[in-house]
């Protein structure tokens, strides 16, 4: 017995990509406890059915396919033993695209992106809410509606909130903006859009890699989905600053001959964030706020923690803002019907919310840690059941700890965590206290044959650290790592096991960066400062110190940099003696230092001058550290 547990009996190794029993039973028992009579969104999602693509795939000016309607088409009849019964439920819903009729006046376009595009006929054109994230998926959606529903002006376009799957795409109606069309957003969405995600920008798109599986194939062994939608298309962003900002909730405009009303929502699941309906027609839209899965109050990816208290406040305001409401759109997903339907499901994921903040707290005021909370914590059945309430972006588990977070922060007060050891020297040392490397893998291979994979991958995280050349606890964790992922409800969670088994056996996947980002030129001169700050290398400045004070003509405005200490600072206007001054338009300074474009033949062609030491700006930028795209997150 005890060399079975300790793993050294000879036995052939089952396939890594077959589902162990545990596996299975996992699955076979999540599908018993799933309300799979409920078959309301099938009926949700498939209604006013009108079109799709005849050519399933979106590509960009260069040919390079963006987004394949044909990837998810594996998303149907019974669930594979590699997914979660739950989830691929979620799969087949979300995988009903093209150009769905929910009003006589309102379509979507769904699944040519992670988010919606909603088409509103106004009296002379066509009102576009959200406008997705590129403008290939944007352009293949306009052109949908156009084939089949008639082309005419863009009249106004409405961005809901400040994340980029829901203004990236705006491009693509540019050509057809009639003149003096609003571009309507709620109060701060040029701010929060440009500046939520740019200082931890590099680290947060490679954990976004791992949140929505960029790496991984689609498919029954890969990704499925990403909760809130498909995948993420990868092309062409801009950022088309808004022309009226809605500022109060109860603000109401007449677009296009058609009446909008609007619930302002600042840091619900964006800094900046609004609902909006149609009064005349009983249609309410809750843009990201309510959906079709628990959302993240805290994202894997990284951002800045939600309120979830404010969240479920603001889903009871918009259960009497929009009373009487008969149809319900979202920004993800697919519309709910009739009133008694809305006002139910309203109430049902505002109290999932509620009770994940109120139950957090009072445990947390018990004297219980983020972990501890969130190994406890559990949805009452009543709300479990709704399929809504599900965790398949955000979870429990995670939000618990997130929530706790907001309060109290990482630390948990034990003293032992005031310095906690660096993974890779902690890593050693548990190795060494537990009898060497060897001894681990035996314990961890016990667990796995046990079909205990997280105490398994905690083990082997141990040794991977420790020592990133052994194969043997690499294969394993990754065995963990792929059972875990076949096993969850939770998309994004299988993204992320997925792709760490990914990198633990084939190493890093480079991710092809298709299309461009017109977002970065769109940063205010603090924000793009504020970049350059953190990218300083204080062992290259040493002793040394810079002030560089920038004139962009194009702005009518100044900036002095100083670099003193190993710290780099800014102030507006020209203050003190420069060592230089340049004179440039600011969009050629951003894609100098962001882009890499040089700006010596700006200087020569005249279109930007130097005062001074010629060498300032090249000494700055012999200064700054290139943040690492690619780095490793599941090994050292």
């Amino acid at each position: 017995m005890a060399a079975l547990l300790l793993g050294t009996t000879a036995h052939a190794a089952p396939d890594p990509d077959t589902p162990t029993p545990t596996t299975l039973a996992a699955n076979a028992a999540a599908l018993a406890a799933a309300p799979m009579a409920d078959k309301r969104d099938e009926d949700f999602a498939s209604r006013g059915f009108v079109a799709t693509r005849t050519d399933p795939l979106i590509k960009d000016a260069d040919g390079r396919v963006v987004w394949n309607l044909d990837a998810w088409k594996f998303a149907s009849g019974k669930a594979p033993d590699t997914v979660n019964p739950s989830l691929w439920r979620h799969t087949g819903l979300l995988a009903k695209s093209g150009l769905f009729k929910v009003t006589d006046r309102i379509w979507q376009v769904r699944g040519f992106d992670i988010s919606n595009l909603t088409f509103v006929r106004g009296d002379k054109g066509w009102i576009v809410i959200d406008t997705g994230t590129t403008t290939e998926t944007a352009r293949a959606a306009w052109d949908l509606v156009a084939e089949k529903l008639g082309k005419a002006p863009i009249t106004a376009v409405i961005y809901t909130h400040s994340h980029a799957d829901h203004f990236g795409g705006t491009g693509a109606f540019l050509a057809d903006l009639a003149p003096g069309a609003p571009i309507v957003a709620p109060k701060g969405f040029r701010e929060a859009a440009v500046s939520e995600n740019v200082i931890a920008g590099p680290a947060m798109a490679r954990r976004a890699a791992y949140q929505f599986g960029v790496p991984l194939d689609p498919g029954p062994t890969g990704t499925v989905n990403s909760g809130i939608g498909l995948a993420v298309p990868v092309g062409t962003q801009t950022l088309v600053p808004p022309t009226q900002e809605i500022e109060t909730t109860g603000t109401e405009l007449v677009l296009d001959g058609v009446k909008v009303r609007f619930q302002v929502t600042p840091s619900t699941e964006a800094p900046a964030e609004m609902n909006l309906g149609f009064p005349d027609w009983k249609v309410a839209d809750l843009a990201e706020n309510a959906n079709v899965t628990q959302h993240n109050i805290l994202t894997p990816r990284g951002a800045q923690i939600r309120n979830a208290r404010g969240w479920a406040q603001g889903l009871t305001e918009a259960m009497d803002f929009f009373a009487g409401a008969q149809v319900m759109i979202t920004s993800h997903g697919w519309p709910r019907f009739g009133g008694g339907e809305i006002t139910d499901y309203l109430g049902k994921h505002r109290d999932a919310y509620a009770f994940l903040h109120d139950q957090t707290v009072r445990w947390m005021n018990k004297g219980l840690t983020g972990p501890e909370i969130a190994a406890r914590l559990k949805l009452p059945a009543a709300l479990q059941k709704e399929w809504y309430d599900r965790p398949y972006y955000g979870s429990f588990a995670f939000n618990a700890r997130a929530v706790y977070q907001y309060y109290l922060g990482w630390y948990d007060a034990n003293p032992v965590h005031l310095v906690p050891l660096p993974p890779e020297e902690g890593g050693k040392r548990y190795v060494e206290a537990m009898g060497g490397a060897t001894r681990v893998r035996e314990l961890a291979q016990a667990a796995f044959d046990k079909g205990d994979y997280p105490w398994a991958a905690e083990l082997l995280d141990k040794a991977v650290f420790a020592d990133p050349a052994d194969q043997a606890a690499r294969a394993l964790l990754a065995r963990c790592y792929r059972q875990m992922a076949w096993a969850s409800e939770n998309a994004l969670w299988r993204n992320m096991y997925l792709t760490g088994a990914q990198e633990l056996t084939i190493g890093i996947k480079p991710i092809e960066a298709v299309g461009r980002s017109t977002i970065a030129a769109s940063l205010p001169p603090g924000d793009l400062f504020d970049v350059l700050a953190t990218r300083i290398d204080p062992d290259k400045v040493g002793d040394a110190a810079l002030r560089l004070a920038f004139t962009f003509p194009d702005r009518n405005a100044s900036f002095t940099l100083v670099v003193a200490n190993g710290v780099l600072t800014h102030r507006p206007g020209v203050v003190g003696t420069p060592d230089a001054t340049l004179t440039v338009k600011y969009p050629d300074l951003v894609a100098a230092l962001l882009a890499g474009k040089p700006l010596g033949p700006k200087v020569a062609a005249g279109e930007a001058t130097v005062a001074g030491d010629p060498l300032a700006l090249q000494k700055l930028v012999g200064w700054l550290d290139r943040p690492e795209a690619l780095f490793p997150i599941v090994t050292p």
